[in-house]
C-alpha cells in the first residue's frame, strides 16, 4: 500500500457530491437504514441525557438521529463539504447538535469525557487509524461505551463479487491494502488489527454484530443485495473502557 496521510485522505473526502449526500437524508444510504442503524442504535441504547460523540460524523445524519433521541452530541469531521453540510442542517432544524472540523487524530478540547463515543464506517477510511482509535477511547468517561464499525475485513466488496460469480471470493487478507472508491479510498486490515487494538487501548469487548439483511429486502433491492441475506458485508462492534 501506498504511503498515504490523514491530510490526504481528507481532501479526497472533501469533494463527496452533495447531491449524493442529499440522497443519504435523513438516516443514511441503503445499507445504513438497513443494516447499520438498527445494530448501532441497539447497541447504544437509551440515549437521553447522554453526552455522545460521533467521531468522523460525516454528513451529520446519525448526529442527528441520536440528538432526536434525546442525546448532547458532539460530531467531528474533518472533511470540509461534509462538515458545512452537518452545520447547515443543523442551522436549519437545530437539535443541539455542536459539529466540531478537526482530523480525529488531533481533536481539539471537546469538554469530554463522554458517555460514549460512536465511530459508524469511519476507522477503515483513516490512514492513521489507530491514532483515531486511542482517540476515541481517550474520550470516553470510564465505563464508557465505544461502538465503531467498519466494511467487514472478511466479505469487502461483497455485493460486487457476488454479482459476478453468485459467491464471494477473495484473494488476499492479512496484508493492509488500499480498496479505491468512487470518492476516496478505504483500507483493508485483517478483523484482529481492530480487536487487538480495542484490547491494548483497556477497552473490554461488550458485543460483536454482523447484520444480516432480511431475504425479502433483499430480493426487492436489486442485483446484489442478495449478498447481505448470506453473508455479512458489515462489521459492528461495542466496548467499554474499562
Amino acid at each position: 500500500m501506498r504511503g498515504w496521510t490523514n491530510d490526504e485522505a481528507i481532501r479526497r473526502w472533501a469533494q463527496f457530491p452533495r447531491e449524493v449526500l442529499d440522497g443519504m437524508e435523513p438516516d443514511g444510504d441503503f445499507s445504513r437504514r438497513h443494516l447499520l442503524n438498527p445494530a448501532l442504535l441497539r447497541m447504544l441504547g437509551d440515549v437521553r441525557g447522554q453526552r455522545i460523540l460521533d467521531a468522523g460524523c460525516g454528513h451529520g445524519y446519525l448526529s442527528r438521529m441520536l440528538a432526536a433521541r434525546g442525546a448532547l452530541v458532539t460530531g467531528v469531521e474533518p472533511a470540509r463539504a461534509l462538515h458545512r453540510y452537518a452545520t447547515e442542517k443543523e442551522a436549519a432544524a437545530p437539535l443541539g447538535v455542536r459539529y466540531i472540523q478537526a482530523d480525529l487524530c488531533q481533536l481539539p478540547s471537546l469538554d469530554g469525557p463522554f458517555d460514549a463515543v460512536v465511530a459508524t464506517m469511519v476507522l477503515l477510511d483513516i490512514p492513521d487509524w489507530t491514532g483515531a482509535m486511542k482517540a476515541c477511547a481517550d474520550a470516553l468517561a470510564p465505563g464508557g461505551l465505544f461502538v465503531f464499525s467498519v466494511t467487514h475485513p472478511c466479505f469487502e466488496q461483497l455485493a460486487p463479487s457476488w454479482r459476478e460469480h453468485g459467491e464471494y471470493r477473495v484473494r488476499e487478507y492479512f496484508a493492509e491494502y488500499e480498496i479505491p472508491g468512487p470518492y476516496a479510498s478505504s483500507f483493508h486490515r485483517p478483523l484482529s488489527a481492530y480487536l487487538n487494538e480495542l484490547a491494548r487501548l483497556r477497552c473490554q469487548l461488550r458485543e460483536i454484530a454482523e447484520p444480516a439483511l432480511d431475504p425479502a429486502t433483499a430480493a426487492a433491492a436489486g442485483p446484489g443485495a442478495e449478498a447481505y441475506a448470506h453473508l455479512p458485508n458489515f462489521l459492528v462492534v461495542a466496548a467499554r473502557r474499562s
